[in-house]
């Protein structure tokens, strides 16, 4: 028993060990290509150079008006008055508040001849593609020609001098660009979706409101702000149609700063920066709903 004890041990000793297990193949791993710095530096250089007339605003509204007069593009001093003689000149707030009101109610009037014309035109084949381009041609037309025709029918429903009069004209003005946009996203819904529809026993009208419509909910997003754009930066009809102060909008305040002697160039910029601003917040929050709804409908 002893001499076999010592045996076993050195065989235990020299007995080969398991191998360990092979490691399991894991995934490769997948390099990423280094992407170019070029673009960024280039997207830099264009919102530098797009800044660059907002920046001059702001270089303006810190300036007094003999310094403007001088030239150059940074103030020689800082002139903070501007800011507080700006508010006490005008009610800044009542005409911010008239071309909001002005502009979201020209966007309902708008979307709502829009969105069935585009149905229409989208559906009605070849005769619906001409009517598109008769529609669309009416807004080259240069607006003043229908300054006057314009200006009799709104004396004779009796809102000349209204923002209700201003959000009419403004609203009709925008249905070609409304259409033009909405056209594409309506050709992009197909019809068998609305055959469907129809044999569920929809008319044209319910299948429109709701099948249609939010089918192309981008697209009307996308056509709503660029209208409500449009209608807020309007400044000939807002002039022609608006003699009193009680409905006009920031882009006649702004010219009522040019006197015919003196022009407050301060003041100016500063109305300039607070009627721009909200728009360029808006334009900042929604800037993915307006690109993703335009390049929805880019490909018809």
């Amino acid at each position: 028993m002893s001499a076999t004890a010592p045996l076993a041990h050195q065989e235990r000793q020299i007995a080969p060990q398991a191998a360990p297990a092979p490691p399991r193949p894991g995934k490769p791993r997948r390099h990423r290509p280094r992407r170019p710095r070029w673009p960024s530096v280039v997207l830099a250089l264009v919102a530098l150079v797009m800044a660059v007339p907002i920046l001059y605003v702001v270089s303006l509204s810190l300036r007094s008006r003999d310094d403007v007069l001088n030239g150059g593009l940074l103030p020689s001093a800082l002139f903070w008055r501007n800011w507080p003689d700006a508010f006490r000149a005008v009610d800044l707030a009542h005409y911010a508040l008239n071309s909001w009101a002005v502009a979201a109610g020209s966007v309902v009037l708008t979307l709502v001849i829009a969105v069935p014309g585009a149905y229409c035109t989208a559906r009605a084949g070849r005769g619906g593609a001409r009517l598109a381009s008769l529609v669309l041609s009416s807004y080259c037309a240069p607006p003043v020609v229908a300054v006057l025709p314009l200006f009799f029918l709104l004396r004779t429903l009796d809102l000349d001098n209204t923002v209700t009069g201003l959000a009419l004209v403004d609203g009709l003005a925008n249905v070609p660009v409304a259409i033009w946009l909405l056209d594409g996203f309506v050709r992009r819904v197909p019809r068998e979706v609305e055959e469907a529809a129809w044999l569920d026993g929809l008319g044209s009208a319910a299948t429109l409101r709701r099948i249609v419509l939010p089918l192309i909910g981008p697209g009307v997003a996308a056509a709503a702000l660029i209208c409500f754009f449009l209608s807020y930066n309007e400044f000939l009809f807002a002039l022609s149609f608006a003699q009193d102060s009680g409905s006009q909008t920031l882009p006649v305040l702004l010219s009522l700063f040019q006197g015919d002697k003196n022009v407050e160039f301060g003041q100016q910029a500063v109305v300039s920066l607070v009627g721009i601003a909200p728009v360029y917040l808006l334009a900042v929050a929604a800037q993915r709903r307006l690109v993703a709804g335009l390049t929805t409908g880019a490909v018809k």
